[in-house]
């Protein structure tokens, strides 16, 4: 007898489903599969017809990769580029219609700045031979490209390699149009992809005629005036309608380098430059020999305007806050008095200049910024960089650098502002992890618990992180900087306690007033009245200007400036210790040593001085205690200098003791240092010196031979 057999389970209907989903899947995926495979292999049939072998393999092959790499890079370059389109938005064709006069402190004229639309002359109205001298100087085939020359620029880099310098320019006049428009001098590779790509864009929306129009009306012509219109008067006194040839070589010739070839400044070179604008049009077939022979033989004379030098970086920020102040006002036509000291303004350029000049290759560095303000508030200098001719990008108000240990004052300005530390309050300087942040030393050492005065005079930077990661947080540092007068966009990342966020020259200025001015904010200003042309008063600061708010405690005062003060006395700026009064200060070195800064400022004084390349290439192991605080010292000297000494707020002693006071003295007579004739300062190296005194030995002693008694007689008188 068979065993019978159990009834076989039945699946639910839901197993069902799952099992028709997975097969359904399967089945669909190796179709799919077969089917890919299928097409590709018809694909390699098809294009195997089209295979080449030998030398015209190499050829695509070589060119394929062109073709790829050359697609990437376009993308990149344009990425690199989206950022300077975001400048054609606004409306840049407009020309400013506010034309303003500005004084300084003492009434006098110093400047101008604006052009009104009127003033500007059609380029149809011009002389032939000006449009000609500026062609063939600047770009002969400005009408046969589209804002780039390649040929120029193939010419150009030919050139140069056969001088081993740089003695042409790449660049179109489109090109210097779209730097001078959107634009700043930085020298980098960025800037330059920006300027190509602009010069493209400015072809694409204007005309030639437009494109030439606006070169010529917004490039820097030299002693402080803008356009050619303005130059033509400032120089020969003359409506550039009536230029003769000599006079139209001689304003070409200041496109490339205005104050280098300033008439009013350096006349021989700007002759000699005119003659080359000359050879130019000759070379370029704008001109024959004989058309240009006059203007050879009769080079051009300028109006005497004496050596005039235009404080031109501050009256380009002057020029900013006037527009903000009056804007509402309806008024385009005005006189502004400002804050600015002439003979101070000397003095900071003198100060810059000198020491780049005697130590910038020692050191690695080319440029410098500094702003300089009385106690009180008035800005009276700004020096935006050493040649405003070579670079109209003002670095003390534009220019976002790093700012070091420079920053740790308002680390400090805050916890004091909590009610927790003095400047006695001992703190650990020992290691310390942020979030995997283990920021270290100057000396990589550490030197356990040490007081807040020690920490900043010997600028540690594990006791501000302690500080700030522990007892403040960022958010309130960050809100005091701003309330201090901190403009520019400040990181709330934990970095930013050690200086890792970008601010301008005048905003440390601006922050580091405050404890001059016993904590008050809201006191920096460069007018102090505008006029329209018919004396009707538009702004005056000590009416229409908000009234300065308290933002720093007077013990916080107290306490910071007790602890600054000693920073140029025995810290890290002890170069820049004054003689006759305490002054406090703090330096600041970045990452690779690609910025150094020194911020300080006594009872009557306050300088904000910075240092390092356009290009953020590091210096030679430059700190804020070397050439910056050289620089401040050589100002500051000068400066305290037969006026009455203010104190620090807060100081117990502000003065230095009278003895330490007797041997700076005595040192300062021993190295034989005068800062009285700042204005007449010599800016001749020693060899042209020894060159010029050897030349007028020989004057003199042929004077002597030709006539014996002339010297007695000149003596006598």
């Amino acid at each position: 007898m068979n065993r019978p057999v159990p009834p076989r389970k039945t699946r639910s209907p839901k197993a069902t489903r799952l099992m028709a989903i997975d097969s359904w899947i399967d089945s669909t995926l190796y179709e799919a599969g077969f089917k890919a495979s299928e097409i590709w292999e018809n694909l390699t049939i098809f294009f195997r017809r089209f295979r080449v072998t030998g030398w015209k393999r190499w050829f695509f092959e070589f060119a394929g990769e062109g073709f790829t790499m050359g697609a990437a890079g376009s993308i990149v370059m344009l990425a690199l580029a989206m950022p300077a389109f975001e400048e054609t938005e606004g409306n840049w064709r407009a020309q400013d219609d506010f034309a303003v006069t500005f004084l300084d402190r003492q009434g006098n004229e110093i400047g101008q700045r604006g052009i009104i639309q009127r003033e500007s002359i059609p380029v149809d109205e011009m002389p032939d031979h000006v449009i000609k001298a500026v062609l063939a100087t600047e770009d002969r085939r400005f009408f046969d490209h589209y804002g780039i020359d390649f040929i120029g620029l193939a010419r150009a880099m030919s050139e140069n390699m056969r001088s081993n310098s740089v003695v042409q320019g790449g660049s179109s006049l489109t090109q210097q149009l779209a730097k001078n428009l959107f634009l700043s001098n930085e020298r980098t590779f960025e800037r330059k992809v920006k300027e190509a790509f602009l010069a493209i864009w400015l072809e694409s929306n204007l005309s030639k005629k437009e494109i030439l129009q606006l070169y010529l009306d917004r490039a820097y012509m030299g002693g402080g005036t803008f356009g050619i219109t303005a130059a033509a008067d400032f120089y020969f006194r003359k409506s550039v309608k009536d230029l003769n040839l000599a006079e139209a070589a001689m304003l070409a010739g200041l496109f490339k380098a205005p104050a280098k070839y300033a008439p009013h400044v350096n006349l021989p070179a700007a002759r000699a430059r005119a003659n080359v604008v000359l050879t130019n049009l000759v070379q370029g077939g704008f001109m024959t020999d004989g058309q240009v022979l006059q203007a050879r033989l009769h080079p051009a004379s300028v109006v005497d305007r004496g050596r005039r030098q235009a404080p031109d970086y501050f009256l380009d920020w002057a020029f900013d806050e006037v527009k903000r102040l009056t804007m509402r006002s309806g008024v385009r036509s005005m006189v502004a008095r400002t804050t600015i000291d002439t003979n101070l303004q000397r003095a900071a350029d003198e100060a810059m200049e000198y020491n780049l000049r005697q130590h910038g290759k020692e050191y690695g560095v080319t440029e410098g910024a500094m702003v300089v303000m009385e106690a009180g508030g008035a800005v009276r200098a700004i020096v935006g960089g050493r040649d405003y001719g070579a670079s109209q990008f003002n670095r003390a108000t534009r220019a976002l650098r790093q700012t070091g240990s420079s920053f740790k004052p308002y680390v400090y300005a805050a916890a004091m502002e909590t009610g927790e530390f003095t400047p006695e309050s001992i703190v650990s300087d020992g290691p310390i992890n942020w979030g995997g942040w283990a920021p270290k030393n100057y000396a990589r050492s550490y030197g356990g618990g040490m007081n807040l005065t020690d920490a900043l005079v010997k600028s540690i930077n594990t006791v501000p992180v302690r500080l700030a990661k522990e007892h403040i947080g960022t958010e309130p540092i960050r809100d005091l900087a701003v309330a201090m007068g901190v403009e520019s966009p400040i990181l709330l990342h934990k970095t930013m306690v050690l200086g890792t966020s970008g601010m301008t020259v005048m905003d440390q200025a601006t922050g580091y007033s405050v404890f001059q001015n016993d904590g008050y904010a809201g006191l920096r200003h460069g007018i102090t009245q505008i006029q329209s042309r018919d004396g009707r008063v538009l702004y005056d600061w000590e009416k229409d200007a908000p009234k300065p708010k308290r933002v720093l405690s007077p013990l916080s005062v107290k306490y910071m400036n007790t602890m600054m003060v000693e920073v140029p006395e025995r810290g890290t700026a002890r170069r820049a210790a004054l003689p006759t009064i305490r002054s406090a200060g703090k330096t600041g070195t970045t990452q690779s040593y690609r910025d150094a800064w020194y911020i300080g400022y006594t009872g009557n004084y306050l300088a904000a001085v910075w240092l390092g390349n356009d290009d953020f290439t590091t210096t030679r192991n430059m700190t804020g205690g070397s050439l910056p605080a050289m620089v401040w010292h050589r100002l500051m000297t000068y400066a305290h200098e037969n006026v009455e000494l203010k104190p620090i707020p807060g100081l117990d002693k502000p003065f230095v003791d009278e003895q330490v006071v007797a041997k700076v003295e005595k040192k300062k007579q021993k190295e034989e240092t005068d800062y009285s004739d700042i204005e007449r300062r010599p800016v001749l190296s020693g060899a042209t010196t020894r060159t010029l005194r050897a030349i007028a030995e020989i004057f003199h002693n042929q004077a002597a031979i030709e006539a014996p008694h002339e010297p007695e007689t000149l003596s006598s008188l």
